[in-house]
């Protein structure tokens, strides 16, 4: 079982999801091909990637291939389509009850505010029940597309105890606000200082740490360009992000990454904690503050040094350097 990563202040755990990658649920040669994927998410895709008179033997597709064996231990997500549709209903019904044991959350798109995770977790509950499946247990990721649900976001992301995370749908949002760009992800023409989605990205990484749920970006869409990628996932890992959408399997490795802690700052963290347990210890002098080479370190530092902690060894990271830090440290 892989690592979880624990989200304050709810105190809620869940499992890394550093790279989340897109796959038609109309495509059986690509949902293969994911099982090996080193992708921490994989999401069976019944809405903008499954044409409107093929979802219903994409439903088909999508349940079949959850329920089968072959994956590599990655979080499994269905994307259904959203409340305004007349696909919903069915997407769930359908695809929970034929195989929901296997099934991690259900991705909901284009949410406006709270009532549509709501009528999902009403749903996914009957559901659950009436084939004999643990309630509560398949989780809810709401997409925030549109400037109405980045405005509803608190009660968007407490709307439900399944809410797991909080995604960002950056093509229907530019298209929501009227920005002026076709390239998604990147800066639209003549804003030339600062980051023209700043302010989303940081209303959506406020809630989703308010209410102790993950906040995972959108994609990039010039997937040949991984450079581009890359500047584009370290912006919102920088944030604190946990993770990004992937579109191609060239785009897993660079997320994976760029959402781990480096290794040095991994091994940097590692030691404050050591230090900070040591000095506030009986037998280190029970000192509040320290002093850690040229650094003072306190009780905000080892909260800081918890989150990346935290995420290194949810990734699997492991020290290359260990230091006990001398008694008469910070003296």
């Amino acid at each position: 079982m892989r690592s979880v990563v624990q989200n304050a202040p709810a105190g809620r755990q869940f499992r890394p999801r550093r790279s989340v990658l897109a796959v038609p649920g109309s495509s059986r040669k690509m949902i293969d091909k994911a099982k090996g994927l080193p992708a921490d998410e994989i999401f069976l895709d019944l809405e903008d990637a499954v044409a409107p008179i093929a979802k219903q033997q994409a439903r088909i597709e999508v349940a079949e291939a959850l329920a089968e064996d072959g994956w590599s231990g990655q979080i499994r997500v269905v994307r259904v389509n959203d409340w305004t549709t007349e696909w919903t209903w069915s997407d769930v019904v359908e695809v929970v009850g034929r195989a929901g044991a296997h099934l991690d959350a259900v991705l909901l798109p284009k949410v406006p505010d709270a009532s549509h995770v709501q009528a999902l977790d009403l749903l996914l509950t009957q559901v659950e029940k009436a084939h004999g499946l643990e309630v509560g247990r398949i989780g809810i990721e709401p997409q925030i597309e549109n400037a109405v649900g980045l405005t509803n976001i608190d009660a968007i992301a407490s709307a439900s105890p399944r809410v797991q995370t909080l995604v960002f749908g950056p093509a229907d949002f530019m298209a929501s606000i009227a920005m002026r760009t076709l390239v998604v992800g990147e800066q639209p023409d003549g804003y030339d200082r600062g980051d023209a989605y700043h302010h989303i990205l940081m209303t959506i990484l406020i809630a989703a740490r308010t209410h102790g749920v993950q906040a995972i970006d959108g994609p990039y869409l010039q997937i040949r360009d991984l450079d581009a990628f890359r500047r584009s996932a370290e912006r919102t890992a920088a944030l604190g992000f946990d993770g990004k959408w992937v579109l191609h399997p060239t785009q897993i490795e660079i997320a994976n990454e760029v959402f781990s802690p480096r290794q040095e700052d991994f091994d940097r963290a590692e030691l404050i904690l050591d230090a900070y347990d040591f000095h506030t210890s009986a037998a280190g002098g029970a000192r509040g503050a320290v002093m850690l080479g040229d650094e003072m370190i306190d009780e905000a530092s080892r909260k800081m040094a918890l989150v990346v902690s935290a995420k290194g060894r949810a990734a699997g990271m492991a020290r290359t350097s260990s230091v006990t830090p001398p008694e008469d440290a910070g003296s």
